[in-house]
Parts: C-alpha cells; sequence; structure tokens
C-alpha cells in the first residue's frame, strides 16, 4: 500500500466535504495537493502542501486554510495529530501501527512491493544509446545506456507497458566515412599500404576513422573477401558493401557489450531500413498533405549557423508552427534527405506501431536538436503524442582524482567494455544512476571501490550484506523457528519501539511513492537517492545495538523481540534488492 497516495486521497476527500457544504469555493483544483514525508522528520510524519496550494482560488492566507482543514484531518484513520508550519504547511502524526502494517506488506509481497498501476498499462517507448556503429560504444553511451535501461525497469515496475529500443543510425554520410576507413585499414592488412599511409590520411582528413579498433573488422573483411576490394575504384561498388560489412560487424560489437552491461533490448529499427521501405517518403507525404511543408529559403540564423543552413530554397518543415525557432530543412542540396527528415519518418513509425508516450535518451551534444523533433512529434500527432528527450552529461572517468588515459583499443576514448572490465557491470550501472542525468559525473575507479559511506554502491551493497549475515546468525541462535517471510510477517511487531527503528519503517513505506513519482519524473536517480538514505538509517540502527545491548536485533532471551527485529532486517533488505533490481544490480549476500 501506498501510504501517501492514501492519505492524498483522504485529504482531497476532506478538502472535497468542504466544497460541499460551502466552506470552501466549489471546483477547486486539487492536482498539485501533495501528500509527502516531511522535511524535517520531527514535525510529523506526513506533510500536506494543501492549504498552500489552495490558498490563492480561496481567496485566504494559507494558515487560515490550513485551520479550516486541521479538524478534519484529526478525524482521519490513524491520525493521532495534526498541526501547522510555518506559512501554512499541515504536518499530520500517524499511528505507528500503520508503518508496522507496511512492514508486513514487504514481507508478503516481496521485492514486488512498490510495484504501481500509474502507467495503467499504456504503451511507452524508450529509446536510448542508438550510437552509430561506426566504433565501440564510448563512457558517455554508458551513462545513457545504463539511464535508460533503468528508466525503462522503472516505468515497468510502475505499471507502464514498457518497448526498449535501439536506432541503428546505419545510413548517411557517417557510415559511409567509417566504410572509408575500413577500407584503408583493409588495404593496410593485404600489405596495400602501411600503417603510415593511413595515419598521413588521418592527417590530411581523408578518412575521419583510424582507431586500431578497425583492424579486426579489416582482417574479417579480408578473410572473407580475399583482395577483392583492393582494385576497385568506384566508391559507388564498394562503399556500400563495406558498409554493410562494418555495420553488421560493429553492432555484433555493441550487442556484447550491451549484454555485458545486462541490457537487452526488445527492438532494434534500422534507418536504413525505413529508407529502403519509403517511410521517409510516407512520412514527408504526410506532412505535405496537413499542409507543413513548402520550399522557401530560410533566414539567415543569429548566433551560430546549424550545420544543415543553407542559402537556397529548398523544401522546408513548419517547424515554428509547433515550438521551434526556425522552419527546418528536409532535403540536402543533393537531393537526398536530411538526417531530420529520416528521423521524422523514424518517430512517424513509432506512433504507427502504437506509441504515443515517447521517450529518448540522448548526449547532451544533441540539446540542439530537440525542439525539431517535439515539433515534429506534435505535427505528426495533432498535438496527442508526448515526447520526453533526457540528456545525458559528459562522464569524466578518473583514478584519484587524476584523469585516466584513453583507451588502446578505441585509440581515441575509454570504452564501455574498459568500464566493466575494470569495476563490474553492478558498479558502473550504480555510479552511473547517482546523479541527475542532465549533471556531470565523475567515475574515480578509486572511490567507486572504496569501502566507505563515501561510496554509495559498498553503502547500499553493505546494508543487504549484513543483514544477511544477521540471518546467519538468527538460523542458529533460534533453531527450529520460521524465519521465513510468511513466517516473519506474523511475528509481533508491535515489539518495535524503538524511535529509530519507527524511522527505518517510515523510511520503508515511502518505497511505494518514490517508484511512482520517480517513474513519474522519469528520474530513476531518485531510487540511488533512497536506497543510500535507507542504507544509512539501517547502518545507523546497527550501531545503536552496539552501543546498546538491548537494542540489538538478536536477543537470546527473547525470541519474539528477535523475531520482529528480524521482519524489519529482512523488510530492509527485500527494499534494497527491489531497487536494485530496477537498477539491474544483483544484492551481495556477504562483503568480502
Amino acid at each position: 500500500m501506498n501510504i501517501f497516495a492514501t492519505y492524498k486521497t483522504h485529504i482531497d476527500a476532506v478538502v472535497g466535504a468542504l466544497m460541499a457544504e460551502g466552506a470552501l469555493p466549489a471546483g477547486l483544483d486539487l492536482t498539485r495537493v501533495a501528500a509527502e514525508p516531511p522535511r524535517e522528520a520531527g514535525h510529523g510524519d506526513i506533510s500536506t502542501n494543501a492549504a498552500m496550494i489552495l490558498a490563492k482560488p480561496v481567496g485566504k492566507p494559507p494558515r487560515a486554510v490550513a485551520e479550516l482543514l486541521v479538524e478534519r484531518l484529526k478525524k482521519l484513520p490513524d491520525v493521532t495529530d495534526v498541526s501547522i508550519a510555518g506559512p501554512g504547511f499541515i504536518n499530520l502524526k500517524i499511528n505507528d501501527d500503520l508503518w508496522r502494517g507496511a512492514l508486513r506488506d514487504v514481507l508478503v509481497e516481496g521485492i514486488r512491493y512498490g510495484n504501481a498501476d500509474v502507467g495503467k498499462g499504456e504503451p511507452i517507448n524508450v529509446e536510448y544509446v542508438s550510437a552509430n556503429p561506426t566504433g565501440p560504444m564510448h563512457v558517455g553511451h554508458a551513462r545513457g545506456a545504463v539511464v535508460g535501461d533503468a528508466l525503462a525497469n522503472l516505468l515497468a515496475k510502475a505499471g507502464f507497458k514498457v518497448t526498449k529500443e535501439y536506432y541503428i543510425n546505419d545510413a548517411g554520410g557517417q557510415v559511409d566515412n567509417v566504410a572509408r576507413a575500413l577500407r584503408m585499414r583493409y588495404l593496410q592488412v593485404l600489405g596495400k599500404i602501411t600503417a603510415e599511409d593511413v595515419k598521413g590520411a588521418l592527417e590530411r582528413k581523408e578518412i575521419q576513422y583510424g582507431g586500431e579498433y578497425l583492424m579486426p573488422v579489416a582482417e574479417a573483411l579480408a578473410a572473407r573477401d580475399g583482395d577483392k576490394w583492393a582494385a576497385v575504384t568506384d566508391d559507388a561498388l564498394w562503399i556500400p558493401p563495406l558498409r554493410d560489412f562494418i555495420v553488421a560487424f560493429m553492432m555484433k560489437i555493441v550487442k556484447e557489450d550491451l549484454a555485458a552491461m545486462g541490457i537487452h533490448h526488445d527492438v532494434f529499427s534500422s534507418e536504413k531500413a525505413l529508407t529502403v521501405a519509403g517511410k521517409v517518403d510516407d512520412a514527408l507525404a504526410f506532412l505535405e498533405g496537413k499542409g507543413l511543408t513548402y520550399t522557401g529559403v530560410l533566414e539567415p540564423p543569429k548566433g551560430k549557423t546549424p550545420d544543415d543552413y543553407e542559402p537556397r530554397p529548398q523544401l522546408l518543415f513548419k517547424a515554428t508552427q509547433f515550438g521551434d525557432e526556425i522552419d527546418r530543412p528536409l532535403k540536402k542540396s543533393n537531393g537526398s534527405w536530411t538526417y531530420f527528415a529520416a528521423d521524422i519518418a523514424y518517430h512517424k513509425d513509432k506512433v504507427d506501431r502504437g506509441f504515443n508516450t515517447l521517450i529518448n535518451i540522448w548526449g547532451a551534444d544533441h540539446g540542439g536538436y530537440v525542439k525539431r523533433v517535439a515539433a515534429a512529434l506534435k505535427a505528426l500527432t495533432d498535438g496527442k503524442g508526448s515526447l520526453d528527450v533526457l540528456l545525458c552529461q559528459m562522464v569524466r572517468v578518473l583514478n584519484n582524482g587524476e584523469p585516466v588515459k584513453m583507451s588502446k583499443r578505441s585509440g581515441t576514448f575509454i570504452t564501455m567494455r574498459d568500464l566493466i572490465e575494470e569495476v563490474g557491470k553492478d558498479v558502473v550501472r550504480f555510479i552511473m544512476l547517482t546523479r541527475k542525468n542532465d549533471a556531470p559525473l565523475d567515475f574515480d575507479f578509486a572511490k567507486v571501490t572504496e569501502k566507505s559511506r563515501e561510496n554509495p554502491v559498498f553503502y547500499v551493497q553493505y546494508a543487504h550484506a549484513r543483514g544477511r549475515s544477521v540471518f546467519r546468525h538468527a538460523a542458529e541462535m533460534f533453531k527450529g523457528a520460521d524465519l521465513m517471510d510468511k513466517g516473519l510477517a506474523a511475528a509481533d511487531l508491535s515489539r518495535l519501539t524503538d524511535s529509530d527503528e519507527i524511522g527505518v519503517l517510515r523510511a520503508i513505506a515511502s518505497w511505494p511513492r518514490t517508484v511512482e513519482s520517480a517513474a513519474l519524473a522519469h528520474e530513476p536517480h531518485r531510487l540511488a537517492f533512497y536506497m543510500y538514505d535507507l542504507a544509512s538509517a539501517f547502518h545507523a540502527l546497527w550501531n545503536k545495538g552496539n552501543d546498546a545491548a538491548e537494542l540489538r536485533f538478536l536477543q537470546p532471551e527473547d525470541q519474539a523481540v528477535s523475531l520482529a527485529r528480524l521482519a524489519l532486517v529482512r523488510a530492509v533488505g527485500l527494499v534494497i534488492a527491489s531497487g536494485l533490481a530496477v537498477f539491474g544490480v544483483e544484492p551481495v549476500e556477504e562483503m568480502r
């Protein structure tokens, strides 16, 4: 049960009753009225902003509105006290049995505790990674991959029907460019040119990709085709097959790297396949039929010139009708479609597959692209479609505060696989979620592996492992006792009376609310903060027992209180495991 959602319903009912009686004006909007944990634990158990939100439409000061509500709120189930704080916040004190009931819910539901139905089965498409198949995935891709995967898991836990999708950018100039670089390495493998020749081509910018990672691709091409392409000079003859070869080769590596990170997409969509199927033409014809395209000349933009600006008559999309700064080109000077045209087709394809709610995870360097894609989706859906683009800021890889040298594998950057091999996928996944996606993140190898509370991965996992160790000792101490979840749910939880024990129970009970709010805000990092706070409260309780023997979890002479405390310990472990499952991280049984 989401206790906070239940009291939000109760508070709405109180306001509704006052409206019905004429004590408050009818038709008040209650959507922004909240019931949540107070900022200061000493203020109570549940805080509501109802008086603050309603003051303006009611036409009275917040405290005056609060005084109208207080007497009714005192009559709500399990409320033991109500007080007004500051300018008009209302704090409710709840009977401790309600928090003990939440503990029983955890033991009954297991890691399903916190599952919600706010999504009501709505289809939602989460597209993430979508790296160009031109080389290994780097640390920036790793962050987007983890954020997207955790968000998809979180939305599924909140009741949405989620599809995880990867868009393969296998058409366009960048794939042609990597095909040209592959040919140089292919000629090197055949002995037709030297490594110095390749280096010179890079310096002269005849090719754009030169990492050593291309050598295995070139060797595989030579093994398959021999010297078939060595003497072919017509680009139109050798670029397509080499482009197809490297896309297939790199996508195999991408999928292997994603699997090593514990990531598996439901759908891989190909830009090339969309184009070949005529879906770009269809999408633009659709917009033309709605009168949303025209041929014109764009005004020279102010400030930085967009890369797609050409001072000539060209086919344009009326993006300004949907919130963009300028109308956007759909065709290049050579007559081919722009990248944006292909993106319109891709998003139309998503809509045609039944998705009106779309989430895209992009790198921060794509920030300037957001408005045009959002404008296109509005045009495609008559404003009914919803697009949220999460931009992932850069990741700095350090060791004891010093920048880590570049990867030998890539030649120019640190790869996702480098991170996994150095610290393991669970550490990578958790650390990538300890900051909001749009904040820069430092990934310090020394700090993410140290055993201290400063390392959130260790601190959270240590709480889970400590709990498991308690159960190993309990099994020896209370032979024959039912220590399974159902047995613990039947324990006398009224024996949990210490203020810090009740504090942990309150934290456990706020897990369903955390899941719902994080899912609706598309912010999986909130779960990392929650798990850290829960672990901190648990460690504090452990330390309190070290100082006062009567507060230790296991009391050899009092099995009843021991079982109640074991129920609490188990619930903490289950909630942490529930959060780690969303993150795609395995909870540990013991720390080494």
